[in-house]
């Protein structure tokens, strides 16, 4: 990991740019289908999650337009309740689109999020 170490007496100025987050972006991502027209999203980073996330989106009816770190989704065409399996499995976070899906149609079809098998006893 990379310091900076910083001896007093002079002043300091500058920019910085932050990378945007995935624990951020994911829940946002999910929140768009609630809405009823396009959502922008601004420094979003570019992650397998992220694409993963994109790509449930546009199955199940958002149109999406992405350009350097900034994503447009239009839910308004959603037709579908039914998360695809095979994209489901792809990462432990897809869970979170059920919850937006449950809030707008009050139904939703999924399968098991992700990442570790879950056994029951």
């Amino acid at each position: 990991m990379k310091s900076y170490v910083i001896e007093g007496g002079k002043k300091l100025n500058g920019t910085i740019k932050i990378s945007g987050s995935k624990n951020a972006s994911l829940p946002i991502l999910a929140a768009t289908i609630l809405g009823n027209g396009t959502s922008k999203l601004y420094n979003v980073p570019n992650i397998s999650d992220i694409e993963n996330t994109i790509n449930i989106l546009k199955i199940i009816g958002c149109k999406i337009k992405k350009n350097n770190g900034k994503i447009e989704v239009n839910s308004q065409y959603i037709n579908k309740t039914e998360i695809p399996t095979d994209l489901m499995s792809k990462m432990r976070s897809s869970v979170i689109l059920a919850g937006a899906m449950l809030g707008k149609f009050k139904k939703v079809k999924f399968s098991y999020p992700g990442g570790y098998d879950i056994c029951l006893e």
